[in-house]
């Protein structure tokens, strides 16, 4: 099978990926699924291992964790997760939790210091098939193609995790700094909900797409909103945009970061940005209930999930332009 390996961490530029062409197709173990991949999303998650802001963890690792798949094979006890031949499957990020530690006992698995993840310790969806433990497959809703669906399963379910932490209060205001995959659907379950939304971002292509989609305002990045906020999510991974974003909060409000790498943070000033009861936290990861939640309130609510389709063979294009910002929405690769 084709399959994508990232060989030697580096600028995408410099083509760090390399395309196998003969792999072998691999067996589910015991709990697990074999996919033969439909499409696969294209996260900026994905970027940052292929360029290795995250450290490796698994050498010639396969990214891809927005998958939407079609079950081929069963392995020993997947059964009882209810999946069948046949059936089409999601894989995303999380992959694996051991279910005994504190954090999984508490309902926060996405805390899980032995946690495990697709296209970072476990091959991943750049491929023509892939395995996903049963138990971390998703139900997909009905609704949309299969393209759309691929961004849900990790930009969708991570933008929903985050706008959660926001805490963003009934009607309240909230900021998106950045507008890629994730926050064009995280904007979109906002509006639903009654918010007002205001997107901070570079690139006229993105803030054509928050107009369309109806936010109430655009800027740029390090722009100020025209109103105080009461809650905002940092999906550009550009530490210096904190200040401004914390900046913009009014009195008690949130700040969440949405990303799982950040550049560094330059110093706060305490009066400036913290002082009043504002809040920043982090986003890390998702449990699958969080995952659930989301894909079940977009099957009610149908979102419109912006897709640019590559085919899978070219897949380090697709990642340049995702660094590039060459387009809006979400890209997705298609075996």
């Amino acid at each position: 099978m084709r399959a994508w390996h990232v060989d030697t961490p580096g600028p995408v530029t410099g083509h760090p990926l390399r395309l196998s062409l003969d792999d072998e197709v691999p067996r589910p173990g015991p709990g697990e699924l074999l996919l033969k991949v439909i499409v696969c999303g294209v996260c900026r998650t994905d970027l940052h291992v292929t360029e290795g802001d995250l450290p490796p963890h698994r050498p010639g690792v396969t990214p891809g964790h927005e998958v939407v798949g079609e079950v081929v094979e069963v392995g020993s006890g997947a059964q009882a997760a209810g999946f069948a031949v046949g059936d089409r499957a999601g894989a995303a990020w999380l992959r694996w939790t051991d279910g005994v530690c504190k954090f999984c006992l508490r309902g926060s698995e996405n805390l899980c210091p032995h946690s495990l993840y697709t296209g970072w310790d476990a091959d991943g969806g750049y491929a023509e098939y892939m395995t996903v433990p049963a138990a971390y497959a998703y139900r997909l809703p009905d609704g949309y193609d299969d393209a759309e669906l691929a961004p849900l399963l990790c930009a969708g379910i991570i933008g929903y995790h985050a706008l959660k932490r926001a805490e963003l209060p009934p009607g309240g205001r909230l900021g998106l700094y950045g507008f890629g995959g994730s926050a064009h659907l995280a904007a979109q379950v906002a509006l639903a909900q009654g918010a007002t939304v205001h997107v901070l971002t570079r690139g006229e292509q993105a803030q054509r797409l928050a107009l369309e989609l109806g936010v109430a305002s655009v800027g740029g990045a390090a722009d100020s909103p025209p109103e105080p906020l009461d809650a905002a999510i940092m999906f550009a991974p550009v530490g210096e945009l904190v200040l401004p974003a914390l900046a913009a909060l009014d009195r008690g409000g949130t700040l969440a970061i949405a990303g799982i790498y950040l550049t560094d943070i330059p110093p706060l000033n305490y009066e400036e940005h913290l002082f009043q009861e504002r809040q920043l936290r982090s986003v890390t990861s998702n449990t699958r209930a969080d995952g659930r939640e989301f894909l079940g309130l977009a099957g009610e609510h149908k979102l419109a999930v912006t897709v640019h389709p590559y085919p899978l063979d070219k897949a380090d294009r697709a990642l340049q332009d995702l660094k590039a910002g060459r387009f809006d929405g979400a890209a997705v690769l298609i075996p």
